[in-house]
């Protein structure tokens, strides 16, 4: 035997057992052979363990089986393979972790078994008891996002989920509720499956809209709000101040059509360079043109220039061109917005211009590229609707300052403002019967968003108040949500709705 293993030889004592299939008691043996089921590891060693059972004979004349193997309480079972100890383990394993790491940390431990047996055992579990709720808190959980949706429910006095349903059918949680006469309060958001389930299943509970959900409602309708006034926000942004211009570099004092930086003036420049220090060498005009491969002609303009700017007279910036006289309606567009060189092409060829749209394309490129003064972007809808939506005294004093500014500037963001933050103290200290004075008051101010958003409340009036009103909330139906995907994903794809129920409602 392994110096690693400890073995362990059994065998039991009793006097008898009872059939399994009649329950008569017998002490006949018929024989007896060795089982050797597979235990858990003790010390780091593997246990070999080796049990004698007995196989009785039944005494009961009319029953089917005529012997029957004594099975040891906690410790065996019928065809079973592993000890009861070991069975546990492994499903305690396969609860927590699922198969594929399940396995893995199984043979960490010295114990060999498969991802799939780890989920069968699982699986092998009894189904568990849903205890009774008085207030349950339902929401839905994606199995497939999209497309297939399931529903989670959760007892909010000790925050433990009770069940899962198959899918999020009004009729099923009606079902569900029904069978459950002891639910007082419904904890859910506003999607109109879980009300009307709730109002059919459980007619005499209160349905309670959650906080959350109403907060998220309202933010959505703000953000909506302030990018509808957009515009208002340019208030923020300073105006862009003339760029101070830039001295002109030593060579362009001259009036060169060329400035520093333009290729083909760089080229001119540096070959006059190079060819008037060869000549201050004393190099010939000949050896000149030998070693820098130029004609005579091109050393001759070099070296009798005494500057390099006197190369550039005559060049095609200093002449005439056919769009000198349309260049102010293209600036005076650019200005206006239009920016496309084809669009304005088209637009000047009716007032007598000749030339090729190329042309145009290539004036309207230089305004393009160069450089422009930068100027500072207005803050976007949503930075403007976090700040509606924060405590005003969690804001620094620039975002207090900018706020102010858009609300002086914008009578409908200061109304959306003073609305929300309404609601907030509304939310916040659970005022609920202040609900339709709200409601009444967004009615009176041209907000869009806010009309939509007071609408779908008075669809749900009485679950909205008893939101802001009672302490009850969804916040933990949220959070065994997130829990159900960290779940699946544990499971790579294997999550049945079975036994992705029991290790929800098991672990």
């Amino acid at each position: 035997m392994n110096s690693e293993m400890v073995r362990v030889d059994a065998q039991c004592t009793a006097d008898g057992a009872a059939c399994p299939a009649c329950g008569a008691w017998s002490n006949r043996v018929h024989g007896s052979y060795l089982r050797f089921p597979a235990d858990v590891p003790s010390g780091g060693r593997s246990v070999f363990l080796q049990l004698r059972v007995r196989r009785f004979v039944c005494r009961h004349s009319d029953c089917a089986r005529r012997t029957f193997v004594e099975q040891i309480p906690g410790l065996t079972r019928r065809h079973g393979q592993r000890t009861e100890r070991l069975r546990s383990t492994l499903a305690a394993v396969g609860l927590a972790l699922a198969g594929r790491v399940g396995a893995r940390l199984a043979s960490v431990f010295g114990l060999s078994v498969s991802r799939s047996t780890v989920l069968r055992l699982v699986d092998a579990l009894p189904e568990p008891e849903v205890p009774a709720a008085g207030v349950v808190g339902v929401d839905e959980y994606a199995t497939r996002k999209g497309r297939h949706y399931g529903t989670v429910l959760v007892d909010i006095e000790t925050r433990r989920p009770i069940d899962l349903l198959p899918d999020r059918e009004s009729s099923s949680l009606a079902a569900w509720l029904a069978d459950r006469p002891s639910v007082e309060v419904v904890c859910r958001d506003r999607a109109p499956f879980f009300a009307e389930g709730a109002s059919a299943g459980a007619p005499q509970a209160v349905q309670v809209a959650d906080r959350w959900h109403l907060w998220h409602n309202l933010s959505e309708a703000a953000e909506r709000t302030v990018a509808q006034h957009r515009r208002c926000l340019r208030a923020l942004a300073p105006a862009a101040s003339e760029p101070e211009p830039e001295p002109l570099a030593e060579e362009d004092t001259s009036g060169s059509p060329w400035p520093t930086g333009h290729r083909f003036a760089d080229r001119t420049r540096a070959r006059h360079a190079a060819v008037h220090a060869l000549l201050e060498a004393g190099h010939s005009r000949r050896s000149i043109q030998r070693q820098l491969g130029m004609t005579s002609r091109t050393v001759k303009q070099l070296a009798d220039a005494v500057r390099p700017e006197e190369l550039f007279t005559g060049q095609w910036q200093n002449r005439p061109s056919v769009l000198d006289e349309y260049k102010t309606y293209l600036d005076d567009r650019w200005s206006e917005g239009c920016t496309n060189a084809w669009k304005l092409w088209e637009e000047i060829v009716p007032l007598g211009y000749k030339g090729s749209y190329g042309r145009v394309r290539s004036y309207l490129h230089r305004k393009r590229t160069s450089p422009r003064p930068v100027t500072a972007r207005p803050p976007t809808p949503r930075t403007v609707a976090g700040w509606i939506l924060s405590r005003p005294e969690t804001l620094t004093e620039p975002e207090q300052l900018h706020l102010k500014t858009v609300r002086t500037h914008c009578p409908a963001l200061e109304a959306l403002t003073r609305h929300v933050r309404s609601f907030a103290v509304m939310l916040t200290e659970r005022q609920g019967e202040r609900l339709q004075a709200w409601l009444d008051a967004v009615r009176q101010d041209d907000l869009p968003s806010l009309h939509t958003l007071a609408a779908g409340i008075d669809r749900d009036l009485d679950a909205v108040i008893a939101g802001l009103t009672l302490p009850w909330n969804s916040g933990a139906v949220e959070g065994h949500v997130n829990r159900i995907k960290m779940l699946k994903r544990q499971m790579f794809g294997r999550a049945g709705f079975q036994l992705l129920r029991k290790r929800v409602l098991l672990s």
